[in-house]
């Protein structure tokens, strides 16, 4: 495989960082005391910035200098079904696996949730600003604020607040869901 020279990444790359941090390209210049029109050269892909030009730009952008000089890569991760983390509940016949958990730029935590029928899985208000997502995929289930869940089927979505009290109680055997712990 034949390697591509950074300069080929920068210009995407600049581009990427700029948009996602939400400055302008007038605001990222000003920032990094280069001039808009130098800016727009290089993300267009022209150019060939000095060390120091990409220096300014990183601090301007706060991210490292890697991120500019290395091609992004697709991350892709598998878990199978029987993998992960396990925990269980102690009032319930209530299993959540955790598949994926709070990433700097992705603040959430996602689950897959085994229950059966009985006693109900209450939770206590987790941290403020905590909203969850639950898709059921299996079963029956009431999903929801304590005191007032919802009941789900298969292919159901909820969100609610995750900082007040809230409870999951299978209602089939087999209940499966899947639950997103969003973090503001």
């Amino acid at each position: 495989m034949e390697s591509q020279s950074p300069l080929g990444y920068i210009g995407p790359s600049l581009r990427r960082e700029r948009e996602r941090s939400g400055l302008s390209l007038t605001e990222v210049a000003r920032r990094a005391g280069v001039a808009k029109s130098t800016l727009s050269q290089l993300e267009s892909g022209s150019g060939n910035p000095s060390v120091e030009t990409l220096w300014a730009l990183c601090v301007a952008l706060d991210v490292p200098m890697s991120q500019l000089l290395d091609p992004p890569r697709p991350r892709v991760q598998v878990i199978r079904a029987n993998e992960g983390p396990e925990l269980a509940s102690e009032q319930a016949d209530y299993r959540a696996t955790l598949v994926a958990s709070f990433l700097p730029t992705a603040r959430r935590d996602v689950y897959r949730i085994a229950a059966e029928p009985g006693s109900g899985r209450e939770s206590e208000p987790h941290m403020p600003g905590l909203v969850e997502h639950v898709i059921l995929s299996a079963g029956r289930a009431l999903v929801g604020v304590a005191g007032d869940p919802v009941e789900l089927g298969p292919g159901d979505y909820i969100t609610y607040p995750g900082d007040i009290a809230h409870v999951f109680e299978a209602l089939e055997p087999g209940t499966r869901a899947v639950l997103i712990s969003e973090y503001n």
